[in-house]
């Protein structure tokens, strides 16, 4: 009798799910679908990532569906967002793109679940239940591959491999928005020395400003 009731409560109690997608047809159909089934509720949706990390914690949903790509963000931004302020959230991204790094960014976020929007409808219901009980719709062996890229620290990419060392070392300064002359001072070499450095590393890096050089000193600096 216990059990019948436990699981009779079980099925009374509605999955709430929030739907983040910019393409509101979409965010219809799979709102569509999902209340068809009569155990799953959309409580809020939106087009906006901004607007759906504040939303979220407020509504406190099951689960969170999460469009990987939007106009103003990224479903990933808005799961690290919203799981920082309430771990009990799921976030589930869903997405077009079948991208590697995308995938590592969405595990470190805390995502449950990283699924393609080319999934059947079936498949994508049996993935919300699954995520809203807690478990983990990631491979475990995709899982196991970030643990080690974790534990071997980020990835040297290869264009700055065949910088110099000086040459890196003239980036990273860049980066922390040193002029040449500063540059010159900190390293003891000539302005006109470091000018010739920074047009090498330039031309091999393939960007035609100072400019674009802090912007990707930026982007692959390490931790």
């Amino acid at each position: 009798m216990t059990e019948e009731t436990s699981g009779e409560t079980a099925r009374a109690t509605p999955i709430k799910v929030f739907l983040l997608d910019d393409h509101e047809i979409v965010r219809r159909g799979i709102k569509d679908l999902l209340e068809s089934q009569g155990d799953i509720v959309v409580v809020g949706e939106s087009g906006s990532a901004v607007e759906a990390a504040a939303r979220i914690p407020a509504l406190r949903p099951d689960v969170a569906i999460l469009d990987g790509r939007l106009p103003d963000g990224t479903g990933i931004d808005v799961c690290r967002e919203v799981r920082s302020v309430d771990p009990s959230i799921h976030a589930l991204i869903l997405t077009s793109y079948d991208d590697d790094e995308a995938l590592f960014s969405a595990i470190m976020a805390g995502a449950a679940g990283y699924v393609l929007k080319q999934v059947r409808g079936h498949d994508l219901i049996d993935t919300v239940r699954r995520v809203a009980a807690g478990q983990s719709m990631l491979d475990p062996a995709v899982t196991a591959q970030v643990l080690e890229r974790v534990r071997r620290g980020p990835q040297v990419d290869p264009s700055i491999q065949q910088l110099t060392p000086q040459e890196q070392r003239i980036l990273e300064l860049i980066g922390e928005g040193m002029t040449n002359r500063q540059i010159g001072a900190t390293l003891f070499l000539a302005e006109k020395t470091v000018k010739n450095y920074v047009s090498s590393m330039l031309a091999k890096l393939g960007l035609s400003s100072r400019t674009q050089a802090a912007i990707f000193a930026t982007k692959h600096a390490q931790p």
